[in-house]
């Protein structure tokens, strides 16, 4: 059956930071788990993620980016969360399609309605089991993120350095329209998705997204021989 679990929430929220201690608790309790991101994951996403968030591209049609972080998504729905899914263990994706619906709907602009049949495409209809939104005012998050100078995480073996990129640049009132959409998601799905204050110290909210995935954790088994700490 396995367990699909992503993190949400407007930049500089250390929704990444989350994902990275929730991977590293779940692995030293013995479950079988991975950590992604989007857009990357794969070679082939790592590539896409590589025109999507560079500075220069301001030419970038809506269109097509929306076009681009469906692709990255699809190939690492394909290649990496289904099979492991398959496999019984844990995925914990550092955003996933609700960035769609936020960052190219709410954001720019798109027919929503659009974007769920890509998405649809995209990810076969598969959807997470649950869904943390680290909540943040932009200005705060956006001044975080300006301010980070080190610090990495580990996503898939890989260490990935902070990145001011394309879409943080936009200005503060497309930011401010992401983070609505992102409320109107959770209205929406309110069963799906756990909100919490990123402004809370880090070690506390990773306690409160430890103790929730615990209700979830009966439907995956341990991995032979580990023992629970």
């Amino acid at each position: 059956m396995g367990l699909f679990i992503t993190f949400e929430g407007p930049e500089g929220s250390g929704k990444s930071t989350q994902a990275r201690l929730l991977y590293e608790h779940l692995q030293t309790q013995g479950y079988p788990v991975i950590l992604t991101r989007e857009p990357g994951g794969t070679r082939i996403g790592e590539m896409i993620r590589r025109i999507l968030i560079d500075l220069r591209h301001t030419e970038m049609a809506p269109t097509t980016e929306t076009l681009l972080f469906s692709a990255a998504r699809a190939q690492l729905v394909s290649e990496l969360i289904r099979p492991y899914l398959a496999t019984g263990g844990i995925v914990l994706c550092d955003r996933y399609a609700d960035s769609t619906y936020a960052y190219q709907g709410y954001g720019l602009g798109r027919d929503l309605k659009e974007l769920h049949a890509i998405t649809m495409v995209a990810t076969g209809g598969l959807m997470p089991d649950l869904t943390f939104y680290l909540d943040i005012d932009v200005e705060s998050g956006l001044e975080r993120k300006r301010g980070r100078q080190t610090g990495k995480a580990p996503i898939e073996g890989r260490t990935m350095p902070p990145e001011w990129n394309r879409l943080d640049a936009r200005d503060l009132a497309y930011h401010q329209r992401v983070a609505a959409g992102f409320h109107e998601l959770m209205q929406r799905e309110p069963e799906r998705w756990r909100k919490l204050d990123a402004r809370r110290p880090i070690d506390d909210l990773a306690q409160a997204i430890e103790s929730e995935v615990r209700l979830w954790l009966p439907r995956v088994a341990r991995l032979p021989g580990s023992v629970e700490v």
